[in-house]
């Protein structure tokens, strides 16, 4: 085993998507179809301007899977090594950012309401402010990567 390199601790967290690209282009395809032939329905009864709206309709779905898509396509590296915390965020048309923290003082904070079994935002602590993490995973995924980073925040050497 080689103890030359500096041992680290990573993880890497992306939002989670069910529907793949080749789901979307078939519901895509559904869509649009059904919407052809209810706006064609119309334009032979004489309602030929429902047929334009029709379109509009497929032009604003596909517009809002295509965001999702770009948002999909976020992701944040923490990485921890004996002396630091590196947070890097990485975004679609956005530059990374990167931010660092001194491992001996910050902490991981999860505002959780027990009583109601609620999981609230993950945050990591540091100098007085707060850094929200994984603001797309869903509340158990929070609580399950708060506790693996506090973990990991004790002893980074796994």
């Amino acid at each position: 085993m080689d103890d030359t390199k500096p041992k680290t601790w990573r993880a890497t967290l992306t939002p989670h998507r069910s529907l793949s690209p080749k789901g979307f282009v078939i519901l895509m395809s559904i869509i649009a179809g059904f919407n052809f032939i209810v706006g064609l329905f119309f334009y032979v009864i004489g309602a030929w301007p429902v047929l334009g709206f029709m379109g509009l309709d497929v032009a604003l779905i596909w517009w809002a899977f295509r965001a999702n898509f770009a948002d999909a396509r976020r992701a944040e590296h923490i990485e921890i090594t004996s002396d630091e915390l590196v947070l890097k965020r990485l975004a679609e048309d956005r530059p990374a950012q990167e931010q660092r923290f001194a491992r001996q003082w910050v902490r991981v904070e999860l505002e959780e309401d027990r009583e109601r079994e609620l999981v609230g935002p993950l945050y990591l602590r540091f100098g007085g402010k707060r850094t929200e993490i994984a603001s797309f995973l869903g509340a158990q995924e929070r609580l399950s990567f708060a506790n693996a980073l506090k973990a990991a925040l004790i002893n980074p050497h796994f």
